[in-house]
């Protein structure tokens, strides 16, 4: 079973405009309203590799309602707790002129220390016959700042893998409970470490905890370096469409692969082919069936010699 962990759920809202112009009136061609927040994109995709996730964090007030109301006619098992305070919505708006997503983020209910504590006895039962937990985005206001790092620890003592994707001080704090994977993209690692220089910032989030480090170079692919080895893996062309869910289709990707015990090698592949088919969708979440099928054919994934400079910066 893969566990997936939204701490800041959200109702995402995307606006699709012509062209999005500073200062000025926009029409609105089309809107789509669902349930997510980075882990809950995550178990969308899982489901529609094949797998059963179960999804979990926390949710509260009217939008919480909304939130798990459209994971059920989804079809996504979800297990969140209840806080009092409303869950946050997202606004992302999409300019069909070239592609870019604008986004708008929420900050987040008030999680109180007995919510904290409430969630935290569920998420232990919860993780018992979990293979593989993933733990993604921000944290609301509240939850401690090393929230992921207990995450981590608990899922580790009962034997699960942890995928994590996240930034800031929550990233910070988590890197010494040794996830056994980050997804960190290009600004993130840039914010984290300091370095402009990929190949220095991985090797430091690895000397501060981190196991494997798949790094997001966003079309020019991955770069990962792992205890079996270093790759590089990179789409064959580029697509337009919205990137917001690129990232959380390359964590399903990945979260998939550890549960199935496949290469490295083959999860970075599938990695870059679900990343490429989410950008064609409307919604994060969501992948071209099309796309997906076509770039694993296509997707080049090479070896790197320990020390040799990555194709991509950070930037």
């Amino acid at each position: 079973m893969i566990v997936t962990v939204t701490l800041n759920a959200a109702l995402d809202v995307t606006w699709d405009v012509a062209e999005l112009r500073p200062r000025a009136s926009h029409r609105v061609d089309t809107a789509h309203e669902r349930a997510g927040g980075k882990g809950v994109n995550v178990a969308r995709v899982l489901a529609f590799l094949g797998h059963a996730p179960v999804a979990t964090g926390l949710v509260g007030g009217p939008t919480g309602r909304a939130i798990r109301d459209d994971l059920r006619a989804a079809g996504v098992r979800e297990a969140f707790t209840e806080v009092a305070g409303d869950s946050r919505r997202t606004l992302a708006v999409v300019s069909r002129a070239d592609g870019d997503a604008t986004v708008f983020n929420g900050r987040g209910p008030h999680v109180t220390s007995a919510e904290w504590e409430a969630f935290s006895e569920h998420y232990s039962s919860l993780v018992r016959g979990a293979s593989v937990v993933v733990l993604s985005g921000s944290t609301p206001p509240g939850v401690p700042t090393d929230a992921y790092a207990r995450l981590i620890r608990g899922a580790a003592a009962e034997g699960a893998v942890t995928v994590l994707d996240t930034s800031g001080s929550a990233l910070t704090a988590a890197l010494e409970a040794g996830p056994d994977v980050i997804k960190p993209n290009a600004a993130e690692i840039a914010e984290e470490t300091g370095h402009d220089d990929l190949v220095a910032a991985v090797a430091e989030l690895r000397a501060r905890g981190a196991r494997a480090v798949v790094a997001s170079a966003g079309p020019d692919g991955l770069y990962a370096v792992t205890p079996d080895g270093t790759w590089r893996a990179a789409p064959p062309e580029t697509l337009s469409g919205n990137p917001t869910g690129a990232g959380d289709a390359c964590v399903a990707a990945i979260a998939s692969g550890l549960a199935a015990r496949r290469s490295w090698p083959d999860m970075l592949r599938e990695a870059v082919a679900l990343s490429a088919a989410a950008v064609p969708c409307a919604v994060a979440g969501d992948v071209d069936a099309g796309v997906h099928s076509r770039f694993r054919r296509e997707v080049r994934v090479s070896a790197v010699s320990a020390g040799a400079p990555a194709s991509a910066r950070t930037r």
